[in-house]
């Protein structure tokens, strides 16, 4: 993985960086620490400069977000009726559950697009309800952009200090991955054990 990051880096520069921010959240595998810490390292040897790194990497974050909350806005909730009435079970979802949540972003989803931005996983399924609860654009991308800029600061930063040590983190990120994903699956089979559907 982290060869191929180096490799379109080099081939791209700043596209590069934006094309596999955009790579990294369409398609959550590609880790965005990685990316955005190779960038820092870039930064450190005089490769790149920091400031359009950042632009970039969040211009991507953006941008690949932006697309899971199209396609969320372009299902909208009541679309998804059929499809939980029929398989809410195995979701542990009935439709009070979707009507609270459509509800729960239309109070309080700014800071929720916010906060996910710094949550492995989560910061890209969030954009996709955000879309189906018809969260505002303009806020969306704001918020959006805010998180990612900052979360995206931090990992480039990190790059920078720790030069060529930050590869080494590589080895970690990937087993980090897989026990984050082990952890939501048993939470899933945990709950759908013990879930039963609202009267």
């Amino acid at each position: 993985m982290t060869d191929f990051i180096l490799d379109l880096t080099a081939w791209g520069g700043y596209f590069g960086i934006f094309l596999l921010m955009v790579l990294e959240n369409v398609f959550p595998p590609i880790p965005s620490e990685v990316i955005m810490g190779l960038g820092g390292i870039a930064v450190a040897r005089g490769q790149m400069e920091m400031v359009p790194l950042i632009i970039a990497g969040t211009a991507g974050t953006v941008a690949g977000n932006y697309f899971w909350y199209a396609v969320g806005a372009r299902l909208g909730y009541q679309r998804l009726r059929p499809f939980i009435d029929r398989y809410g079970a195995w979701l542990t979802l009935d439709w009070a559950h979707v009507l609270q949540l459509e509800r729960f972003f239309h109070r309080h989803g700014q800071w929720v697009v916010f906060v996910f931005r710094f949550m492995p996983a989560f910061r890209t399924m969030v954009s996709l309800p955000a879309g189906m609860a018809q969260m505002p654009q303009g806020r969306f991308l704001l918020w959006t952009a805010a998180g990612a800029g900052i979360w995206n600061t931090g990992l480039a930063y990190a790059g920078y200090i720790l030069g060529s040590n930050f590869r080494e983190l590589d080895a970690y990120i990937g087993p980090a991955a897989v026990a984050l994903t082990v952890a939501i699956v048993l939470g899933y089979l945990w709950r759908l054990l013990r879930w039963k559907p609202r009267a």
